[in-house]
């Protein structure tokens, strides 16, 4: 049957039982590795943080001049396609949509020439998701082509989407003269 929950008394007479033995030492704990790899990751980050020099005036970096091209480019040949009439997927594009669509990569675009932090993190977003969608289509491939293609899109978007981290820093970072 079921114990009860209070302790049980002891028969007159009887001894105390013997205290546990003391459990060996225990390995460190997790956290303390954790802690120790955060303060090495921190380190780093540091480290490459002292290397970043902040963008002098005027100055654009290349890899954001590239993505401020292909924005614009984007924008104007999806324009360009749908005034064409050209079809996706069987049917006509929505007026609204590519529209919609053109004016935020234009936005992306010219902000980006301008070097707004703001707008290389949205057209990052927009690379993060064709990444995804063209890795994505490589589940079902139709044929050798939507391979090719989507392979491609997937080496370009992703070495535009790195090439842009390192940009970012430098837009985001304080003049020297400021900091002191």
């Amino acid at each position: 049957m079921g114990q009860h929950s209070r302790k049980r008394r002891r028969p007159a007479g009887e001894a105390p039982p013997a205290a546990p033995a003391p459990a060996p030492a225990s390995p460190p704990h997790r956290s303390d590795g954790v802690a120790r790899g955060y303060a090495r990751s921190r380190a780093r980050d540091e480290a490459a943080r002292a290397q970043l020099e902040p963008l002098a005036p005027g100055e654009r970096p290349l890899a954001v001049t590239i993505a401020a091209v292909v924005a614009a480019v984007l924008a104007l040949a999806n324009l360009g396609f749908f005034l064409a009439g050209w079809e996706v997927a069987g049917e006509d594009p929505s007026t609204g949509g590519v529209l919609f669509f053109c004016g935020i990569l234009l936005a992306a675009a010219a902000g980006m020439w301008f070097r707004r932090y703001w707008a290389v993190l949205g057209f990052q977003v927009l690379l993060g998701i064709t990444l995804i969608y063209a890795g994505l289509s490589l589940l079902f491939p139709s044929n050798w082509q939507a391979v090719v293609l989507a392979v491609g899109v997937m080496a370009a978007a992703g070495t535009l989407f790195w090439f842009l981290i390192r940009a970012m820093a430098r837009i985001q970072m304080p003049d020297r003269q400021r900091r002191g």
